[in-house]
């Protein structure tokens, strides 16, 4: 198998194509006098520079936008300017739902893009609101993936100011972003950026872009590779040094089996931390981040989900210590599937956290290659041993700016002997236009010796990345039964996968209130190494419609089959027999535009389920009373029926968010949780104090609790565990 792979791979790099893909530059101009950061743009240096064409994106491409925009970019030796002038013929048309730091919860927006790597791999982004809240972003593997939470990482902040005024004429941003919060690689002073510039007039459901970006890509407003390269010259070399303390106190309260086990008792504790992070820019472009003691209590509890699968559900990674320049650590090997995931570092696999005493991360670029390092150490977690973890990741640029080549390596080691390691090779390759390979190459090793093949994962995906006309993808790809990356995340094992699908996406006329639709054919099988017979095979009939308003809705016919060769539990209430299984679903979701204030989700999914039935509806309503408050809700209820068996459940889950702010510094938050298969419900309360950025009071309140008390022999305390945390941190800066 191997070889065969290596046969092919070496076939594809023979035949490719040396295509060289060029893009005329723009020269950045520089301010020639002071500005003011304040939103208004009106000092004389700025009527100097000229502003940039902008082109409507949606509904209508290309396309004079309806409303008057003037963007300016510019920069001095210590920061890029950006002025943004957003006329508006409706002034109270203009929406802002939020007040809230990294909140977008629609509206209209302005946002500032950078590839400061000039890579077309990620962009940092720079966002505002008419309420003038701060978001920003970072996206990555050129806005590439099955949903925008696969690219687009909110949790990556940066040092940077933004001013908005709000008037009869409309709305007016100025942002201000220092050459020290980016990392950015410059020949004797001459740094060369990928820029974008974007306004959303919500209620149009508008886009308007710099520079021109043809709609047929699902994400081209977010893709690095559609950015307008930029010089500048005379950026001067800083070196910034960050150091974050925090001090952490509060009270922890849990209950826990007795020595006999015939009750529960009470448990306080007095929680006391201090720790630090502390980040230095070595060079232009390498940070080294050092932190001690990390702590993410101010992170927001992952959301309750049902896994009516055999196999172990993905959740993304929310800690901000692992968010800068993530990308650099990206080594997907699937859909979800990559031989890293940070979030095996510090959380146990039932999701509590473990202790880190500390670590390293050093990322940046050198020449054509880009690094990232990182090394952590953990507590012993009573499950597992205290632990060291370890990464290492190159990539390096090849064939032509879209391409690259790579390499990573994982270790896990315990103090009591136990060790995982990993290795890799990757590669994405743009070998003409809008048509890429990816291949993988990986392989695992750990105390107890296994073969070479049981222990490697081989891929090739050959993808046209389009939704406009034809698109298509085709996918091979092979993992040993003893594979295992121990700081990665692996759904199944032993198999292969042989998936394709295609894809028309056709475009309505000017005058069509629709927008797009794309009806798509998909083909999934994967085949047992050990039998050599098909253990699981899908085949999807899609149809997407997009309307110009912002609504969207598709609808899926599927036919499922399933090997099952040993029997395995739903949500243990639900026992599915050693059998094989072909039944049949159907799938409708309908979303309301995100200009709407009151708007709503709705998804059903329904049919035969395995030897029985199932009936799913989800429905996600959001208010945004105005950009002090929002409320939102999520209920999914799923009916599982096995007649032949006399099993059944209903299962419930809710999700409960409150969101308020009295202004951009002060805000809090309320994630109320209940599952009804486990009878709990989590409870996170966060208040926030935003001082300035790096500059932060958090009080947090976490609980529990248990909804029905006698569903075990010794009765449940009302609460399993509470917690009440109060956490400062303050940066410095040199």
């Amino acid at each position: 198998m191997i070889r065969i792979f290596l046969l092919f791979l070496q076939l594809i790099l023979t035949l490719l194509p040396a295509l060289v893909y060029t893009q005329q530059e723009l020269m950045l101009p520089q301010l020639n006098g002071p500005v003011k950061l304040d939103g208004l743009s009106d000092e004389p240096a700025w009527e100097t520079i000229e502003p940039l064409p902008m082109t409507m994106y949606t509904p209508t491409f290309p396309g004079e936008p309806t409303e008057r925009t003037e963007v300016r970019v510019a920069y001095d030796d210590r920061y890029i300017y950006v002025a943004g002038r957003l006329y508006e013929s409706d002034p109270d048309g203009i929406q802002a739902h939020s007040l809230v730091r990294d909140l977008d919860r629609g509206g209209d927006f302005f946002n500032f893009l950078l590839d400061t790597y000039n890579d077309n791999e990620t962009l940092l982004g720079f966002f505002t609101t008419p309420a003038g809240n701060r978001l920003d972003a970072e996206i990555s593997n050129d806005a590439e993936g099955d949903s925008e939470a696969d690219f687009f990482n909110v949790d990556w902040n940066g040092f940077w100011d933004c001013a908005v005024v709000q008037n009869g004429e409309g709305w007016f941003v100025e942002m201000r972003i220092p050459f020290s919060s980016l990392r950015f690689q410059d020949d004797d002073g001459e740094v060369v950026f990928g820029m974008m510039v974007h306004r959303l007039i919500n209620r149009k459901n508008e886009r308007v872009t710099f520079p021109p970006i043809p709609p047929k890509w699902e994400a081209g407003q977010w893709k690095a590779s559609n950015a307008q390269d930029v010089r500048l010259t005379g950026v001067p070399s800083r070196n910034p040094f960050y150091l974050t303390p925090y001090v952490l106190g509060g009270t922890q309260q849990l209950h826990e089996l007795n020595g006999s086990g015939a009750a529960f008792e009470r448990h306080d504790e007095m929680k006391r931390e201090l720790g630090f992070d502390l980040k230095y820019s070595l060079t232009k472009n390498f940070t080294l981040d050092l932190t001690a003691n990390t702590d993410f209590a101010q992170v927001e509890a992952d959301d309750e989900l049902l896994n009516l699968t055999r196999f172990p559900l993905f959740f993304p990674e929310k800690r901000q210590f692992f968010q800068e320049r993530s990308g650099i650590f990206s080594f997907k090997t699937g859909a979800v599937s990559r031989l890293f995931h940070s979030r095996r570092i510090g959380i146990s696999d039932d999701g509590s956290p473990v202790r880190i005493f500390g670590g390293v991360r050093l990322v940046g670029r050198t020449g054509p290659w880009d690094v990232g390092f990182l090394n952590l150490q953990t507590d012993n977690s009573g499950v597992s041993p205290s632990e060291n973890f370890g990464v290492l990741r190159l990539r390096r640029r090849t064939f032509n700016p879209y391409s690259y080549f790579g390499a990573m390596v994982t270790s896990r080691i315990g103090d009591d002997g136990s060790y995982n390691l990993a290795s890799g090779l990757d590669g994405i390759i743009r070998v003409a236009k809008d048509d890429y390979l990816t291949v993988n190459l990986t392989q695992t090793s750990e105390n107890e010796s296994k073969s070479l093949l049981s222990s490697s994962l081989l891929r090739a995906q050959w993808a046209r990345r389009s939704t406009k006309g034809l698109g298509y993808s085709f996918e091979l790809l092979r993992v040993g039964d003893s594979y295992n990356p121990g700081v990665g995340f692996i759904e199944r094992k032993n198999y292969t996968r042989i998936a394709n699908d295609i894809l028309y996406g056709y475009f309505f006329h000017e005058r069509s209130s629709f927008y797009r639709h794309i009806p798509l054919l998909a083909n999934t099988i994967f085949i047992g190494n050990t039998s050599g017979k098909i253990e699981t095979a899908l085949q999807e009939a899609k149809w997407k419609i997009d309307l110009k308003s912002g609504t969207y809705a598709y609808f899926v016919l599927s036919r499922h089959f399933e090997r099952i060769a040993r029997s395995f539990s739903l949500l243990n209430r639900i026992e599915i027999p050693a059998d094989q299984y072909t039944f049949y679903r159907v799938n409708a979701f309908y979303g309301m535009s995100i200009s709407k204030p009151l708007r709503t989700s709705l998804n059903f999914d329904a049919g035969s389920f395995y030897d029985g039935n199932q009936v799913s509806v989800m429905a996600t309503p959001t208010w945004n009373q105005s950009r002090h408050l929002e409320l939102s809700a999520e209920y999914e209820f799923n009916r599982l029926r096995f007649s032949q068996r006399h099993q059944s459940l209903d299962a419930h889950i809710v999700r409960w968010r409150i969101l308020t702010a009295l202004n951009i510094h002060f805000s809090t938050s309320g994630f109320i949780q209940y599952n009804s298969v486990e009878n709990k419900v989590g409870v996170n309360l966060r208040f926030r104090y935003n001082f300035r950025e790096g500059h932060d009071v958090y009080l947090v309140y976490n609980e529990a609790l248990n909804t029905v008390r006698d569903r075990s022999a010794v009765s449940l305390p009302v609460s399993d565990s509470r917690q009440i945390l109060f956490k400062y941190s303050y940066t410095f800066l040199w």
